[in-house]
């Protein structure tokens, strides 16, 4: 996950502050040299373009859909040295050539995520009107997928089941986890070398600006979900007269203080109010699953069967952090509501098969879970001080676990590696741009959002003037564009096809609840 709250006063941080433009924001570190480094890097991917093709097998992405690759220097203040290649996948607009408005480039979040399925999205139905006039562009950024792919361990030792995971941890379970922690973040030093600090946001959204030319598109035409949004704000400050139109879903808070230490604790706050929701939903449901009328009594049969698999793992492979793992994805969207819930019940009357296909860690994806931890790690640690010293990550843990004890630690043991980490660690841009260097900008949260809490929407709304905020009130899914709410969806294919915003922040009512279901799949269509 990414993110965290914390201290307030982040101690036994060492990096001095960035001198300020003239607008009071910190610059970028490398200044000139690494905006001469884009712009000579983004010349030479204009004139190369992007020679497209039939996609690799291991992408899965048949055709229509073309693959790629765009190279990007490793430092923007060498743009001359080393290069690397990042992966893209495109499906051409399906429309005439009088619909046509360019490409649409698209990041799921992360970091991490690897947007390279997006053309497929070009077939769903939501997205069909869109698709006719856009391009659909997705790509694996730096370190992610075949784009120069990142490693800090043996993908089978990442993925070893079964784990604890307890929620006020001993003594003794804080020294494991903090070795464990120290040899990832070793781990990654030696096997990334001096390529190490050069995964990054900002380089994130340098390496868009190159994408864009590549692309021969004059502007950029971007969506971003989560963290994406996050170096899609980056770009925006850094790029402003680049900028066509951005889609902002499920928004990062962009405050320099917050990034990332202190947003990974409000984050963790905010799961433990999503949880209740989901709490809530499935007493309502009692009639089906069994598990209590009160929210107090689902918590206890979550409780019962967590000490249950720590003292026997289902099918020798899901213990209590492979069920914390498959159950904090209720925090994320309601469509797993009903199948985590049904889930639970069946365990918990005897019958594990369920939860073991909900939980249990698949061989096949370790490569790809451990590259994108690896990936997350990175970036989170090189782009902003964190604190060094173990007792401020304890109190702050210890502290915010008595009121959220759910997601808390676990969040905290995976964000850890940056208390060891050996690379240069940023100071973060200040993000923002000055009235009218923007045109109108789009921003969706909604309101209950856990995994980006929604007063990051209005932070991000206040530094962009001209931006319009659409909220899903009442609603926690994390990425809301062209899901089952057609207020969104509306707000959203009208932005990107006229560029028009609401003139005022527009509100849209609930998607509906999720329909208590028993043995069967659901889905509440698609997240961004």
């Amino acid at each position: 996950m990414y993110g965290a709250l914390g201290s307030l006063v982040l101690t036994a941080l060492t990096t001095a502050p960035a001198p300020a433009d003239g607008l009071g924001r910190a610059k970028p570190p490398g200044g000139g040299t690494e905006a001469r480094g884009v712009a000579l890097a983004a010349r030479e991917a204009a004139d190369r373009g992007i020679r497209f093709g039939a996609c690799p097998a291991s992408e899965q992405l048949p055709a229509p859909v073309q693959c790629g690759t765009v190279s990007v220097p490793l430092d923007y203040a060498r743009p001359e040295g080393k290069h690397i290649g990042l992966t893209v996948s495109r499906v051409r607009s399906t429309g005439t050539r009088a619909e046509r408005q360019g490409s649409l480039v698209y990041n799921p979040g992360g970091p991490g995520g690897s947007g390279m399925f997006f053309p497929l999205l070009s077939a769903v139905k939501q997205w069909q009107t869109t698709a006719r006039s856009y391009d659909f562009v997705g790509y694996s950024p730096r370190g992610v997928g075949r784009s120069a792919p990142l490693s800090c361990a043996d993908p089978a030792r990442f993925t070893k089941a079964p784990t604890q995971a307890q929620e006020h941890p001993t003594a003794a379970y804080k020294k494991q986890r903090i070795a464990e922690a120290k040899a990832y973040a070793q781990g990654c030093a030696r096997r990334a070398g001096r390529d190490l600090p050069h995964f990054t946001s900002l380089n994130n959204a340098r390496d868009l600006d190159v994408l864009r030319a590549a692309l021969g598109d004059r502007k950029l035409n971007y969506m971003g979900a989560s963290y994406g949004t996050y170096f899609g704000a980056l770009y925006a400050t850094l790029f402003p007269g680049h900028v066509r139109r951005m889609v902002f879903d499920s928004v990062v808070d962009p405050a320099g203080q917050k990034i990332w230490y202190e947003s990974n604790l409000v984050q963790s706050a905010a799961f433990e109010r999503r949880w209740g929701d989901w709490q809530r939903w499935v007493a309502k449901h009692d009639a089906v699953y069994h598990l209590g009328h009160k929210p107090q009594q689902v918590a206890a049969a979550y409780e019962r069967a967590r000490q249950r698999l720590a003292r026997r793992a289902a099918g020798g492979r899901v213990g209590p952090g492979e069920l914390h793992s498959a159950f904090l994805q209720v925090g994320y969207s309601d469509s797993h509501w009903a199948r985590s819930a049904d889930a639970l019940a069946a365990y918990l009357r005897g019958d594990d098969r369920a939860l073991r296909t909900l939980a249990a860690p698949d061989p096949a994806s370790a490569r790809a879970s451990e590259n994108s931890n690896a990936v997350y790690t990175a970036v989170e640690c090189n782009d902003s001080p964190w604190p060094r010293s173990w007792s401020v990550w304890d109190r702050d843990n210890t502290r915010l676990a008595r009121r959220a004890p759910f997601e808390t630690w676990q969040n905290a043991w995976m964000n850890l590696p940056c208390a060891f980490w050996t690379a240069h660690q940023q100071r973060p841009l200040d993000v923002g741009a000055a009235r009218h260097a923007l045109p109108p900008t789009l921003l969706l949260a909604a309101e209950r959002d856990a995994a980006t809490p929604y007063e990051g929407a209005v932070e991000l709304h206040r530094r962009l003037p001209g931006s319009s905020l659409v909220t899903e009130r009442g609603a926690g899914t994390h990425g809301i564009a062209y899901g089952p709410n057609a207020c969104v969806n509306r707000h959203v294919e009208t932005y990107l096809l006229t560029g028009a915003v609401p003139w005022r922040d527009a509100s849209c009512a609930p998607r509906q609840e999720p329909v208590a279901t028993t043995g069967a799949k659901t889905s509440d269509g698609v997240a961004g």
